[in-house]
């Protein structure tokens, strides 16, 4: 913290960046029904309007970490806000299906650029323990609001403002952050010269986690036996298999597989899968059902997650004090217990009947876990990492957070959808689904758990910095 000029306005930008792909991963939900309306897109479109994020999210983040390590990571950053600008701008000025799904394609290249950039950032300029630690802490907090701000913020902007305005909001807010880089981040060093980004293992490793990104999202909608699904989950293997071959053979790899040997990082791509695959999914789930289930307006639904939004944050402040003194494995096994027994109890309230009131406890519970969870699993992420690896690293894990988000939504939606079949969405077979779904994210609360109780008993963060 004392080589920055300015840290608290560096922690900042760092945070607001956390916050805009945290916002823009859910502001959209709550106004997919008044796109699918304005620009009549069907429900397969209306379905990639939300996984064209995803997909380019998901296969570009290695390419973003391996940028951040080989061109700087305020580049990368400034790079990143720039995208993410632009994209938002052209989504909201989309006058068809076509241009609107390009548009989210474009901004999740942005967040692939910008996440391991900052997250490389915060661990390179902050010592591992307690000043990391903090960092993480404002960092997560600013992730936790953006993730349940945006089904609020979504739904105010849509109710007053009309869809356009939940991408036009994010147009401002990443361009000032970018030209507020320039003097409040710490500059780059010179390039690296004889450095190469290995263009084939590039292409391979994006081409393949995109596929398999894409196969996981739309496999409920093409079939999981449909040619086209079937087509991507083959070529995706290939393309890793042949990324794997690239990467030991080159002189200059985008992944060092050496970093696999790392026991905290191995456990930070389960840990990161399992977090999007249980809390993750909740905002989704949620958005839908107040609307279809509750017959709620946008704002309305919205405003259910403000509750959801305080007691995450208070979460990230008791993990933030109780790792001083535990374990992060406590921390972690609290945390992701808390979220499977606050799902839990989400699943057993639903059938009570149409009334927000009973879900509260079981919401609070998963919240309060999911805010626990976070801060600690990116520590885990970060430790014993070489600072040269930082950006590949952060790819890494956040790779397999979205691998989690893609595989758990489409796992759990087959799930919702075999208990509801045709039924109309506030039927009665369409609660049992949603109940069903919920049960499922339980049990990736709990291989949550399992993942924490792997770690080291004695791994806490004062033994762990040395």
């Amino acid at each position: 913290m004392s080589s920055l000029r300015f840290p608290r306005l560096a922690l900042t930008l760092l945070a607001t960046a956390q916050l805009i792909i945290a916002l823009d991963s859910t502001i959209i939900f709550v106004a997919l029904h008044e796109m699918g309306r304005a620009l009549q897109i069907n429900a397969q479109q209306l379905q990639w309007v939300v996984s064209a994020y995803t997909v380019a999210f998901g296969g570009c983040l290695l390419l973003g970490g391996r940028a951040a390590d080989l061109l700087g990571r305020r580049r990368v950053y400034r790079a990143g806000m720039l995208v993410f600008a632009l994209a938002s701008l052209l989504g909201a000025l989309a006058p068809h299906a076509g241009l609107l799904v390009l548009a989210r394609a474009a901004q999740g290249i942005g967040a692939a650029l910008l996440f391991p950039a900052t997250l490389s950032l915060i661990n390179t300029l902050y010592a591992e323990g307690p000043a990391r630690n903090r960092a993480l802490a404002i960092w997560s907090m600013a992730s936790a609001a953006g993730l349940a701000l945006g089904t609020l913020l979504g739904g105010v902007l849509t109710q007053t403002l009309g869809w356009q305005a939940v991408l036009a909001v994010i147009v401002p807010l990443a361009g000032a952050c970018a030209l507020g880089a320039g003097a409040w981040l710490p500059a780059d060093g010179p390039r690296l010269r004889g450095r190469r980004f290995d263009l084939a293992g590039c292409l391979a490793v994006t081409g393949g986690a995109s596929l398999l990104v894409t196969a996981f999202v739309q496999g409920p909608e093409w079939g999981w036996l449909a040619p086209a699904t079937l087509g991507c989950l083959l070529l995706a293997m290939l393309l890793l298999a042949a990324f794997v071959r690239i990467e030991t053979r080159s002189a200059d790899p985008l992944m060092q597989f050496a970093l696999l040997r790392l026991s905290g990082l191995r456990a930070a791509l389960g840990l990161t899968f399992a977090f999007m695959s249980s809390f993750g999914v909740q905002y989704y789930f949620l958005a839908l059902y107040f609307q279809d289930g509750y017959g709620w307006n946008p704002m309305q639904a919205g405003l259910a997650f403000l509750l959801p939004t305080v007691v995450c944050t208070l979460g990230i402040g008791v993990a933030e004090r109780m790792l001083a003194t535990r374990s992060l494995r406590h921390v972690l096994v609290l945390g992701f217990g808390a979220g499977a027994l606050g799902i839990a109890a989400v699943a057993m309230a639903l059938p009570q009947g149409a009334e927000y009131w009973p879900l509260v406890p079981g919401i609070m519970v998963l919240s309060l876990g999911q805010g626990m969870s976070w801060t600690a699993m990116w520590i885990v992420a970060g430790q014993g990492v070489p600072a040269a690896q930082q950006g590949v690293a952060s790819g890494m894990a956040a790779t397999a957070q979205q691998i989690g988000a893609a595989l758990g939504l489409a796992v759990l939606v087959m799930v919702a959808n075999a208990a509801r079949g045709s039924a109309p969405a506030d039927s009665a077979p369409a609660l049992q689904g949603m109940v069903h779904a919920q049960y499922g994210a339980a049990v990736f609360a709990v291989l949550g758990v399992l993942i924490a109780l792997s770690l080291r008993r004695s791994s806490t963060v004062a033994s762990s910095c040395g």
